[in-house]
């Protein structure tokens, strides 16, 4: 299979998740429930790989890494901590159904005003602008995605949380399509938001809540057993036991463990200015996909030649032709692709693709040149028919 829906989840992944995983169910028991050599070990492993997040996104205190079953766990505990009762939430006009759903719940049962800012997309000076004045006046919250999960399109968060910061609004960053991909200082002030399946290569069922030191006491969203302050009612109020309710997932954090050490040991980039068409690779990638893609008669690629603007993801369609019958096509030649609205219907109202969607091709670490000129040379067939 030609597997190019890694935004969705990867797929492939390095041999030593798997070896990791099965190793972590043979040999570990519940952490914190026990001072057997089973509990001790489960406990190495989480607290390992506490210590290897905490390496990858520069963060000081392991104990700031809170372990979530993915990042829509993740973004629920971090929204419906930090929204206040009536109070105003400024987001980008590129997020995730994981941002607006439980917005709008709050909304319902709290009254919180959600204010979606029309940020165009590839325009990241519009984004900073049109934040700035969104930002004036009575702000609780803000929301925003690091990297759009439909174009690819890397929003400027560090100009963003500066305005943020400044008007004392905290911010929450999905950081689903960024991280393992893009630099992320986790102590930086922000709340970022990820899961551990996709640009981690970590297995499903995994994610990461990181707290900046200085930031607000998150609330959980579950109470139960932490193998801590067991005599107390109450959750522990510190981190991470607070949001980490029940027996933790040790095999999968151990796969997860894997993912991010396999990362370090590549090597991602520290700074944004070491983000160019040839490190990673996937950018020079994305480059010739898009050309591939352009010079075929009714294809639309969404696609910017600005450097800094988009990570390896990209949106195209063909003219005349739905987006799901474009993908099932695809999928009939071995080539798996997404198509439709990847569950950011605000994503495709902002960029005018609403309500068809996109078919959204998405690279990983395994891809190579031979899979985007597969891609490419089907969409060709398609289009004639």
């Amino acid at each position: 299979m030609t597997y190019l829906d890694n935004a969705a989840t990867t797929l492939y992944k390095p041999k030593s998740v798997q070896k990791a995983v099965c190793a972590a169910l043979k040999e570990s028991g519940g952490a914190g429930r026990g001072g057997h050599a089973a509990a001790l070990r489960a406990a190495e492993i989480i607290y390992g790989a506490r210590e290897t997040a905490a390496e990858l996104f520069r963060m000081r205190d392991p104990e700031r890494v809170i372990f979530t079953s993915n990042g829509t766990h993740s973004l629920n505990i971090a929204i419906k901590s930090l929204a206040a009762r009536g109070g105003r939430v400024v987001v980008s006009g590129f997020e995730h159904n994981a941002v607006i759903r439980p917005l709008y719940r709050l909304s319902q049962e709290i009254g919180v005003k959600v204010d979606v800012i029309p940020t165009p997309l590839f325009e990241p000076e519009m984004a900073v602008s049109l934040f700035e004045m969104a930002l004036d006046g009575d702000v609780c919250l803000a929301v925003c995605t690091h990297v759009s999960n439909v174009f690819g399109y890397v929003l400027p968060i560090e100009r963003i949380w500066a305005l943020c910061k400044h008007r004392g609004v905290p911010l929450i960053v999905d950081a689903a399509q960024s991280a393992g991909v893009l630099p992320i200082a986790g102590d930086s002030g922000p709340y970022f938001c990820m899961p551990g399946h996709k640009g981690l290569y970590g297995p499903q069922g995994t994610g990461l809540l990181l707290c900046p030191p200085d930031g607000l006491i998150l609330k959980n969203l579950i109470e139960g057993g932490t193998g801590s302050a067991s005599s107390d009612s109450a959750m522990p109020n510190f981190y991470p036991d607070r949001l980490e309710a029940g027996t933790p997932n040790a095999p999968s954090i151990a796969g997860l463990n894997a993912g991010m050490r396999y990362i370090i040991n590549s090597g991602i980039p520290h700074t944004a200015t070491e983000f160019d068409l040839s490190d990673p690779p996937h950018r020079k990638m994305l480059y010739r996909l898009h050309c591939s893609l352009a010079a075929i008669w009714g294809v639309k690629s969404y696609y910017t030649d600005g450097l800094y603007c988009q990570s390896g993801v990209i949106s195209f369609n063909i003219e005349g032709q739905e987006p799901e019958s474009v993908a099932a096509r695809l999928a009939a030649k071995g080539i798996a692709v997404r198509a439709g609205l990847h569950c950011a219907p605000t994503a495709h109202k902002t960029a005018g693709t609403f309500p068809g969607g996109t078919v959204r091709a998405s690279i990983g670490a395994f891809n190579t040149t031979a899979d985007i000129r597969r891609l490419a040379a089907a969409v060709r067939g398609i289009v004639k028919g």
